[in-house]
This record gives structure tokens, sequence and C-alpha cells, in this order.
């Protein structure tokens, strides 16, 4: 989650969600530098959010499912446990009431 709290980085994570792209197209429209593009491409692959592939001279760049997944099901835990306590949050305040 660190690796997407730089808004560029969170950006270009979600324009992978729209499928694969080079460091180029990815760059096209962002407020940084090719390489500046490249650099939070590293962070995500070393947080294991995208994956790279050769093609040709260029590296094309894409979610890893993976590391979405555990990024999701961290979500779903998080929520289930927030939900949870609102349940009993809400009964305690019935009970107070009644």
């Amino acid at each position: 989650m660190t690796a997407l709290g730089d808004p560029t980085r969170r950006a270009i994570f979600e324009r992978l969600a729209d499928g694969p792209s080079s460091v180029g197209a990815l760059a096209t429209d962002m407020p940084v530098s090719r390489p500046a593009v490249s650099q939070h491409l590293k962070v995500l692959k070393a947080a294991g959010l995208v994956l790279d592939r050769q093609a040709g001279n260029r590296r094309i760049y894409s979610l890893d499912p993976d590391g979405v997944g555990a990024l999701r099901a961290y979500f779903e835990r998080f929520w289930a446990h927030a939900l949870g306590a609102f349940k009993q949050a809400a009964e305690r305040r019935d009970e107070e009431v009644s």
C-alpha cells in the first residue's frame, strides 16, 4: 500500500487497470517525465503490483493479478472487521435505546 501512497504511482496503477501499456504510453498526459514513470513502475514492480515483459525494444507493463489479489484480500478483511464493529455498535445502541 505504501507504493500506492504516491499520487503519480496511483495514477499509473489506475491506468494499467485499463490494460497493459508501455512506459511511453503511460507517460502521455502524466505530469512527470518518461524516466520518472519508469522509476515509479520499478517501485510498483518491487511491491508486487505490476509485471513487465519484453516486446521488441520496449517493456510492456501490466497489473500483477497476485499482487492485486493480495491487496483486495487485505481490504476485504479490513471492511469485514469495520462492518462487524459497526454492527456491534449499532446493536449496543439499540439495546441502550430499548
